[in-house]
């Protein structure tokens, strides 16, 4: 086997080990429940709303809904500048590096929006629902990896 041979197969193989460890990874993150998803099941089954606190938290939810859609939409498109990249280097190349740091940079616009909403809903609460609620904020957030 010549040596450019050598090289096209360890790049192809190498390659195809990135992309799927790319997969892999974002599979593997989405597949995990995120802490606002236990703290909307303690909001909206345990706290004993009243009316006007369902109606704040709806409206609440909806906007959230929203700018998260905006963030998700963006992370798929920095997933697709990653592919790209990935494809023209097929390495770890600056364009790779610069592709991975984008979309660190939206994943954490997405939390910061994401505690930011939970502020919001925190701030509808009564205090005793509030101490609640921010029990079960601390044991989502510290609960061990299953």
């Amino acid at each position: 086997m010549s040596n450019f041979k050598r090289f096209a197969t360890v790049a192809l193989v190498a390659f195809i080990a990135a992309m799927g460890g790319v997969f892999a990874g974002r599979a593997l993150v989405t597949r995990l429940a995120p802490p606002e998803t236990e703290l909307h099941a303690i909001l909206h089954d345990k706290l004993e709303l009243d009316a006007a606190q369902r109606t704040q938290i709806e409206v609440l939810e909806q906007q959230y809904a929203v700018s998260k859609r905006a963030l998700e939409q963006e992370m798929r498109a920095d997933n697709a500048r990653l592919a790209d990249a990935i494809m023209a280097e097929h390495g770890y190349g600056p364009g790779v590096q610069a592709a991975i740091d984008q979309s660190h940079h939206v994943m954490g616009e997405l939390q910061k929006e994401t505690l930011q909403h939970v502020f919001r809903l925190r701030g509808v609460l009564r205090p005793e629902q509030a101490r609640k609620f921010d029990e079960a904020a601390v044991k989502a957030l510290t609960a061990p990896a299953e």
